[in-house]
């Protein structure tokens, strides 16, 4: 399921995509006949997939197998509206990377439309789950 339309813009510290999909009638996140604000965090999340491949792509390009990423949790979320289904402009979201390594990536995201904040928030992912648990190990 891919909600994005296309990458807008992007450099080594973030992302930019536009959507469409939170129009459309049978978007898979929908639920009881709305998208609530929330599903948002799911955009900010391929947002931030499509960043990591795109990083890939630039440093080892048809190289390497694609490496696996998990959203490991999300902080400081605010949702500034109830629903997006109802909003009639095209989305903008933009992930910006502050920190990370090689096995994990700290994010913030915005959801926007027409310029007005919708959802914004902070994300971690984890990029190699496999090296991160054999670390953790005692």
């Amino acid at each position: 399921m891919c909600l994005l339309q296309r990458v807008d813009d992007w450099d080594a510290q973030g992302v930019r995509c536009s959507a469409i999909s939170h129009r459309a009638p049978n978007n898979p996140l929908r639920a009881h006949g709305r998208l609530g604000a929330a599903c948002g965090i799911e955009y900010a999340a391929q947002t931030m997939a499509v960043h990591g491949a795109l990083l890939a792509l630039q440093q080892a390009p048809a190289q390497a197998p694609a490496k696996v990423g998990f959203l490991a949790s999300v902080r400081a979320a605010r949702l500034h509206v109830g629903r997006l289904d109802d909003i009639a402009a095209d989305l903008t979201v933009e992930a910006r990377q502050f920190s990370g390594d090689g096995n994990n990536v700290l994010y913030d995201f915005w959801v926007r439309a027409e310029g007005r904040i919708l959802l914004e928030g902070r994300a971690a992912v984890i990029i190699n789950a496999a090296a991160v648990a054999h670390h953790a190990e005692p």
